[in-house]
């Protein structure tokens, strides 16, 4: 063909592609992608050619000189009707497989292609660290069993290593692992606690562009002095030495540059290094990976905006003052919380009061109990009264300031408990220290979401055991948050995101406590926290506030109800009382009338299989059962002493003996339905 031919055959095509594709449409009376619908279209003419040429050679050819054949024209008809009905067919089945939005477009798939490069460079590169410190065979799940004291520390020595070499995030989730003295061995806590301290800080020429960027021009402007030097280096951010205008002296957080493109690659590899661990490994089932995995991931979330922190700083020291421990009652104020300048914070630089002092794991060792019981002190009141508490009390957030007090720092992750989740875990703590199992399995039933079905007596039984195992005098506490996990976790019990941040908070505070004061009686210390909080509690002030709030909700509810009894006696005396109940309105109940129901068709399938239809099986059975029984009949008619009708003797003389009766009368009968009824069910 010439090219205008070609052109115009090019153009009929299309047309027609278009044609059948709008045509698609409208009979499905459906919307779809214009992409999908060209292209099943396109499928449908393409399949049409070959289809098409056999059946156009029986009608023969359009020329006039005689009719084409009828049946050919009538099979030609049903053929274009076929090629309209594939493009519909091929919409659907893409609609049910592959739904719209399910595969990303041109541009995403781009970006997810760049992105995916960008993870696997970023995750080789992890890799071939683990490898040169010597964890290659662990992250396999096929390194050697350490029982050993020196095998721990050389291996603790090089995951510190690996983690250090890993960058931010890895070092901020050494951090992490480092107080959880219920999950890891000493060796490993004790060589990861060196990493709190020991982050190398970012260049200057890299932190002066963000300061300025946020501070809106050069520090020798916003503030009168400025050690360009930092005083610490943390791993999500560095602090600076200042002082304003005004003479206040002041620290600089200012976040570590270009930390928020890796850290979306390490946050998603730690996501599958703990996943891959889980799943090859028993100690990293044993400790839960996937799970402890994105908590980390969402902590260390919260920790990248500064303006959070600002305000988690003033929402901390507010709580501190309405919730009236301004004054000593114990300790709770002898911890010290630095007050942010609001108006120079922002996402990446926060700017707050100065608290001079040194690293708490300096600090003298006779010096360590009081500082832990402080501590112990300050955090029990910020969750059991202010309800606003620090969830990440690790060494590396505290400092001993000068005066001998305990400096609070780092409030990127703060917790926030409500009114009776704070009461619920005041009866907790009570109940603990009287060793009530019924008060302690009543006030957790109040904290945590009670399940449809829960064994009480025997979770009692389980806390009582906690109890004695934990509570005694002399004993030890170190497993204490882990064996309550466990109890939590055996009996169904799901743990609410504030209330779990309130027991990750304390298993990172035990692990600190001991730090500052090995030996420290975290029992005997909480229980003397929950004597001094009754005994501040029940005093003649507390009782009047008390009964004043319960009177104040009582009385609407009082004034209620003699209405609400007359509008009750009034119907019941016309006969207008009625009670509306909802039935089936327990799931369980549901399933169980859905579980009949299921029997039911099922049995109504079985029967309908064993009729005149069912298997051929089937059949041979009911024909050898009717064998059988024209036999039993024969050997009825024949008298008792065998010489009945010849006729009928000899109809049944080749015939074999009838089965005998069962020998355990009408009982058997239900047994051999419930049998047949399963033979036919499996066939």
């Amino acid at each position: 063909m010439d090219f205008p031919t070609t052109v115009a055959v090019g153009i009929a095509t299309l047309l027609t592609i278009m044609l059948l594709a709008v045509v698609t449409q409208r009979l499905l009376d459906v919307r779809f992608g214009a992409l999908r619908t060209f292209l099943a279209a396109l499928v449908a003419f393409a399949l049409a050619q070959p289809v098409l040429e056999p059946i156009m050679a029986m009608v023969g050819p359009m020329d006039g000189t005689q009719p084409p054949d009828a049946a050919a024209l009538g099979v030609l008809l049903l053929v274009l009707m076929a090629m309209v009905l594939i493009p519909m067919a091929m919409l659907v089945l893409a609609e049910a497989l592959v739904p719209p939005g399910s595969v990303p477009g041109p541009l995403e798939l781009a970006r997810s292609v760049r992105g995916r490069l960008s993870r696997t460079r970023r995750y080789s590169q992890i890799t071939r660290i683990a490898v040169r410190h010597g964890l290659g065979p662990y992250l396999r799940g096929r390194g050697e069993r350490l029982d050993d004291r020196s095998g721990k520390l050389r291996l603790a020595a090089s995951l510190r290593a690996a983690l250090d070499d890993g960058g931010v995030t890895f070092v901020k989730l050494g951090q992490v692992l480092s107080t959880r003295r219920d999950l890891l061995p000493a060796e490993f806590v004790e060589e990861l606690g060196r990493l709190q301290d020991q982050v190398a800080p970012a260049p200057w020429e890299q932190v002066e562009p963000v300061l300025r960027a946020e501070l809106g021009g050069p520090m020798e402007e916003v503030f009168a002095a400025f050690d360009r030097t930092p005083l610490a280096a943390a791993s999500i951010g560095q602090v600076h030495a200042a002082r304003l205008h005004s003479g206040r002296e002041v620290v600089v957080k200012v976040r570590r540059p270009g930390i928020e493109a890796v850290l979306g690659q390490d946050l998603e590899i730690v996501r599958r290094l703990a996943a891959t661990l889980e799943g090859r490994t028993r100690w990293g089932r044993s400790l839960g990976l996937r799970d402890l995995a994105e908590g980390f991931a969402t902590a260390i979330r919260e920790e990248l905006d500064f303006g959070v922190e600002a305000a988690n700083m003033a929402a901390v020291s507010a709580a501190r003052a309405s919730g009236g421990s301004g004054e000593d009652h114990g300790g709770g104020a002898s911890v010290a919380y630095p007050a942010p300048i609001s108006a120079m914070c922002s996402e990446r630089v926060l700017v707050m009061e100065r608290l001079s002092g040194r690293p708490v794991t300096a600090a003298d060792p006779a010096e360590g109990p009081r500082l832990a019981r402080d501590l112990l002190d300050c955090l029990l009141r910020q969750i059991l009264i202010e309800g606003v508490f620090h969830a990440d009390p690790h060494p590396g957030n505290l400092m001993l300031l000068e005066d001998g007090t305990l400096g609070l720092l780092d409030f990127g992750s703060v917790g926030r408990l409500d009114g009776s989740v704070r009461a619920a875990l005041q009866r907790f703590l009570l109940a603990m220290n009287r060793q009530d199992p019924l008060g302690v399995t009543d006030a957790l039933l109040e904290v945590v979401p009670r399940p449809e079905e829960i064994d009480e007596p025997a979770l009692e039984r389980a806390l009582g055991q906690f109890m004695a195992r934990h509570l005694g005098p002399g004993l030890d506490s170190a497993q204490l948050f882990t064996d309550l996990f466990k109890i939590v976790s055996e009996y169904g019990l799901s743990i609410p995101p504030e209330v779990a941040a309130v027991f990750r908070a304390l298993a990172t505070l035990e692990g600190t406590l001991v730090r500052l004061s090995p030996g420290f009686n975290l029992i005997g210390e909480a229980r003397a926290f929950a004597g001094r909080y009754l005994s501040e509690q029940v005093t003649p002030e507390t009782i009047r506030e008390s009964l004043t709030q319960e009177l104040t909700a009582l009385v609407p509810m009082l004034r209620r109800l003699p209405r609400r009894i007359e509008r009750i006696a009034s119907a019941a005396e016309h006969g207008r009382f009625s009670m509306n109940v909802r039935l089936l309105a327990d799931d369980r109940d549901r399933r169980y009338v859905t579980g009949l129901l299921h029997q039911v068709l099922l049995t109504v399938l079985g029967s309908t299989a064993g009729g005149d239809g069912g298997h051929p099986a089937d059949h041979g059975r009911r024909a050898r059962a009717g064998g059988l029984d024209d036999a039993a009949a024969a050997h009825r008619l024949q008298p008792a002493d065998g010489r009945g009708d010849p006729g009928l003797a000899g109809a049944g003389a080749d015939l074999p003996p009838p089965p005998a009766p069962p020998t355990t009368g009408s009982r058997d009968i239900p047994a051999q339905a419930r049998r047949v009824r399963g033979e036919l069910c499996a066939s």
